[in-house]
């Protein structure tokens, strides 16, 4: 008994030790933290609030949250983040928790843009090992202001024109003082460079003054045939030096609701334009009709026409056709620019064909009255319903 006593004693004290030895293994080992996967909480519901494409990787490159617009530009298939930079740069940034911004250019959609170009803002959420990545498409900033820059270049050109050509006449006048006939000859161009002038700063008026305006709250009660009446008696001189028969149409009895001196500057930018763009002896005609909704105002022409690859582009500022034609004929290259932001003020919009050699027709698009006034008491009711 004794002996037995014994050997249990041994065995369990052998256990005891091995018991013991696993327990302290156990205790000095660090635990392996699993990788995150998923999104801590909260995260979701701000990333939902950004309008930047927004892209969260996991501590193995995977992607846990994708936007919509990351996926649309093709940042991100699948559960991947497809562009290589992108995901170099958020491995450094997993690395050594330093925020990182660049920027990036994207090929996507095969209509379109050839490629976007995106700001991007790489940060470390935490201590999770989680990687945000921000990308704001800045395609659209970018293009503003290459128009800006180019409206600025372009106005400084147009402006210095006349104004260099006003002080080359100038000298010219004084050095031709005892010539009487050149200096009557000298002063008539002047008094071209001086109206030239003139003109352009009152577009740019215009168009300043209309640009970014709101559409009208109270508009008033305009007839059709009092505009193309003005807007044609305001270029009838000219026509008249071409032999340009000028022919109006369906003008009785159509109305429509805005600002009839704005009105009457978009006809009378459509009918100028059309007059100067057209051959000696031919017709420019305005011609009007309805349908349920709108008031259609046509002036169509037997001019030189319109390239096709230009047509996108002749509503643009300062843009011209035919620049060397479009100067000669006094045109400032606001003209169709101030008639787009006139149609959209008045809520309506401007169109046009156009076919090189056979002539080009503007319609220039209004709602009928009654069709602003239901869109007006849809408005209202909107407004004034309990939310």
């Amino acid at each position: 008994m004794a002996a037995i006593a014994g050997l249990v004693g041994l065995v369990t004290g052998v256990a005891a030790g091995l018991a013991f030895r696993i327990s302290e293994a156990g205790r000095s080992r660090t635990p392996t933290p699993a990788p995150q996967s998923e999104l801590p909480s909260g995260i979701a519901e701000v990333l939902s609030a950004l309008p930047s494409s927004a892209v969260v990787l996991d501590s193995a490159d995977r992607v846990l949250r994708a936007s919509s617009a990351a996926r649309a530009f093709g940042i991100v298939r699948g559960e991947e983040l497809v562009i290589g930079d992108l995901l170099a740069l958020a491995r450094h940034v997993r690395r050594d928790g330093v925020i990182r911004e660049t920027e990036i250019e994207v090929a996507v959609r095969k209509f379109g843009p050839d490629s976007t170009s995106f700001a991007v803002r790489v940060a470390p959420l935490g201590g999770t090992g989680l990687v945000l990545v921000l990308a704001e498409d800045q395609t659209e900033r970018r293009r503003v202001e290459a128009v800006r820059r180019d409206f600025v270049a372009n106005i400084s050109h147009e402006l210095k024109t006349p104004v260099g050509a006003l002080s080359l006449l100038a000298e010219t006048v004084a050095d031709a003082s005892d010539d009487p006939e050149a200096v009557r000859r000298f002063t008539g161009r002047m008094q071209q460079e001086a109206a030239r002038l003139t003109s352009v700063i009152q577009d740019l008026i215009t168009l300043s003054r209309i640009q970014g305006a709101e559409p009208m709250a109270e508009p008033d009660e305009i007839e059709i045939e009092t505009v193309v009446e003005e807007a044609l008696d305001a270029v009838r001189m000219a026509a008249d030096s071409k032999e340009i028969e000028l022919i109006a149409s369906g003008t009785e009895g159509m109305v429509v609701m805005g600002d009839e001196g704005l009105l009457v500057t978009a006809m009378r930018n459509l009918v100028a334009n059309a007059v100067a763009y057209s051959p000696e002896r031919t017709r420019v005609s305005v011609s009007v009709g309805s349908t349920d909704t709108t008031v259609d105002i046509s002036v169509a022409d037997q001019g030189i026409g319109i390239p096709q690859q230009d047509l996108e582009r002749i509503f643009e500022r300062f843009y011209r056709v035919d620049a060397a034609r479009s100067r000669a004929t006094g045109g400032t290259g606001l003209g169709l620019a101030i008639v787009k932001h006139i149609t959209t003020h008045h809520r309506g919009e401007v169109t046009v064909w156009s076919k090189e050699g056979s002539g080009s027709t503007f319609t220039l698009r209004l709602p009928r009255p009654e069709t602003r006034e239901r869109r007006r008491s849809a408005e209202r009711t909107y407004r004034e319903a309990p939310q």
